[in-house]
């Protein structure tokens, strides 16, 4: 394609509003029935019976949903299951053969494990969690990266009915104390080591330094090793690590029964950050979740058993949960997991693997989007891969990276959800059924099938529906994949996400509405534009401005790879923006750069809008999954203390951007 082609179709996008699903993906799509909206919104809750009908049951069910309880809802009371079960062994006669997870390290090494595979594998590391004394309820904390031991442990776990809760493996030993402590984990599942940038990085470390940290007394860790030898630096503490190959030695061939779950009982924690500092342990049930996740993952992903699905995401956090692991394999698909950095040992790393493995449906976040924007189109054009289906989640994607993705990556083929849902949901609630609704950039959607999001304004009061208003997102009906509460804690789970907006003296469920925590705008349209977190929305001169709108503003610029705008205190208008920006390769800061930046923004949304300032700096605060830590940023511009930066990727960031701001 020639520049100036490449230029009208670029205009040409970005005059488009919507965008329709092509007739090839409507004609193979799980779900083409428009009624479905209705049908869930008129049979609610019962509807939710048609997600619970695509997994296996010991017991059926004998009530989709219990309200009697608020906010402490039940899912499809008396029904018995095993999530294992439903992820390996009811696919064994159909596709014992079939690839379910499709692994490939960052050293190039590849594992095809078959669901055969899975089970032999399951069962025996399920053999030996047992022996070691691990039991039914038994809450058990894993800390490990993107290897395939972690979902057959995870699996394992289920088997046998102990809920994990996997902790991120890039967080720090700290992180993983508090963890262990909170769950009182009595077991600890690690590995020693996995590759990153070409290095093998020793991980068991962390667990050690945790061991140290926690209050509660861990009976023992369960140590995988990446390699056929352990870790040269690790060692072993006697009489509480155990070397996990060595004793599946004892277990070859081992077969455990799956345990019989109530619908109810605990499936995983898993930890989100609080406001407090403490994170919150989210309990997730086994029926409600396995069910809204298979659910979602068949009509909004659009997975089919043939399809090889790649979702980027780390395991550790939820999305890898929902759709890397359950998801995905309850529906008897192949899932692709990838050990390493994106852009190791070069930027088409991702291209490299979707052309290698012949990737159908992708799966990543908007932060990698506008990485790989920044990188420019040229890293995909020697890989021939073609994706049906495309997704991002975890933040707000920009219509600018939108039409990014969809052109170079999608070839304008690919339909595209934007999903909204939290660690706290279990799986998507804004977002479309990609063969019924157009797509629009930058919007999430309208609710998934059951689910009915709404606005209030700051006392609780519903606004208007499609009138272009924001307000504080609410979530007004209860669903199946919902947390059960914070783990521990109930009044924190009631006063976090019911208090504000809730009749808390009310025993009818219909007077509790769940607080999401973002700022939304309901559009005319009837779609739903995620603002971001309520903190991350700031009053300009009397206009309620989201970060998410004002970056977006910013993203016009060609010149601009990446920016975040924070709110700088003023004392005339309240709050004033600052944008921090990343420079595409190849651009030199000056004004006229900064002109632009401040002109599209004046242009998007108006002169109230114009940034106080414009900064340009080589890099981002960002935690290890990728999100960007305004607050720090918010903090650089009021000339506050920083406070922890121990979660971040790189935590000298921070400092390095006040240094460079005070040396300007």
């Amino acid at each position: 394609m020639t520049k100036d082609s490449s230029q009208a179709l670029e205009a040409r996008l970005r005059e488009q509003d919507y965008f329709r699903p092509s007739p090839k993906f409507v004609g193979q799509a799980n779900q083409t029935d428009p009624e479905i909206y209705d049908r869930f919104d008129e049979g609610y809750p019962d509807a939710f019976a048609e997600y619970a009908e695509l997994l296996d049951w010991d017991e059926p069910w004998d009530e989709v949903f219990d309200g009697s309880n608020p906010p402490f809802f039940k899912w499809f009371t008396g029904g018995k299951l095993n999530a294992s079960y439903n992820c390996i062994d009811r696919h064994l006669d159909e596709r014992k053969n079939q690839t379910a997870l499709l692994w490939e390290g960052e050293d190039g090494e590849q594992r095809n494990i078959s669901y055969q595979d899975l089970y032999r594998e399951v069962n025996e590391f399920a053999s030996l969690l047992r022996e070691v004394g691990v039991k039914e309820g038994d809450i058990v904390t894993l800390h490990m990266p993107m290897v395939p031991a972690l979902p057959v442990t995870m699996l394992a776990l289920a088997r046998i009915g102990a809920p994990h809760s996997e902790v991120f493996g890039g967080f720090s030993a700290q992180a993983l104390a508090d963890r262990v402590d909170d769950a009182n984990s009595d077991y600890v599942v690690t590995i020693d080591g996995y590759y990153r940038r070409g290095e093998l990085l020793n991980h068991k470390q962390k667990a050690d330094e945790a061991m140290e940290l926690a209050d509660h007394d861990v009976e023992n860790v369960l140590v995988w090793t990446r390699e056929d030898e352990l870790h040269p630096d690790v060692e072993l503490e006697d009489g509480r690590d155990l070397h996990v190959e060595d004793l599946l030695e004892d277990h070859r061939g081992a077969r455990v029964a799956p345990v019989s779950r109530d619908a109810e009982d605990p499936l995983f924690l898993m930890y989100t950050s609080g406001t407090t500092g403490q994170p919150k342990g989210c309990q997730h049930r086994t029926g409600g979740y396995l069910a809204y996740a298979a659910g979602t993952s068949k009509y909004v992903l659009d997975i089919k058993p043939e399809d090889t699905y790649w979702c980027m995401a780390d395991i550790g956090w939820i999305t890898g949960h929902t759709y890397i692991v359950y998801g995905p394999l309850a529906l008897g698909t192949t899932s692709v997991m990838y050990e390493g950095a994106p852009d190791f040992p070069h930027k088409s790393r991702t291209w490299e693997i979707a052309e290698k493995y012949d990737v159908d449906v992708f799966h990543t976040s908007p932060t990698a989007v506008r990485m790989f924007m920044k990188w420019g189109e040229q890293y995909l054009e020697d890989y021939d891969f073609s994706f049906r289906h495309m997704t991002t989640v975890g933040e707000p994607i920009q219509p600018e990276a939108w039409l990014w993705y969809y052109k170079y990556v999608g070839n304008e083929e690919a339909v595209i959800v934007d999903t909204w849902w939290q660690t706290e949901t279990g799986g998507h609630l804004i977002t479309n059924l990609p063969a019924l609704k157009d797509m629009k950039p930058g919007s999430a959607g309208v609710g998934c099938p059951g689910i009915t999001p709404a606005l209030v304004d700051d006392s609780g009061d519903l606004l208007e529906p499609a009138t272009g208003q924001a307000g504080n997102l609410v979530i007004t009906r209860p669903w199946p994949g919902m947390l059960q509460t914070v783990y521990g804690d109930d009044e924190r789970f009631i006063s976090t996400y019911w208090a504000d907006f809730s009749d808390t003296d009310s025993d009818d469920w219909r007077d509790w509405m769940y607080k999401a925590g973002d700022g939304a705008v309901h559009e005319r349209d009837g779609y739903f534009r995620i603002l971001g977190r309520l903190d991350d929305v700031m009053n300009v001169a009397g206009h309620r401005l989201g970060t998410m709108e004002l970056e977006s503003a910013v993203a016009e610029v060609e010149d601009v790879a990446e920016a975040a705008v924070v709110s700088r205190k003023d004392e005339a208008k309240g709050e004033v923006p600052d944008v921090y920006v990343i420079l595409r390769e190849g651009i030199e800061a000056g004004d006229d750069v900064r002109q632009r930046i401040v002109g599209a923004v004046e242009e998007e949304i108006g002169k109230f809008a114009r940034p106080a300032n414009v900064l340009f700096v080589d890099d981002l605060p960002k935690t290890r999954s990728g999100k960007i830590m305004r607050r720090l940023l918010e903090n650089i511009s009021n000339d506050e203390e920083l406070g922890n930066t121990t979660t971040l990727r790189d935590p000298s960031v921070p400092e390095k951007i006040r240094d460079q701001l005070k040396s300007e």
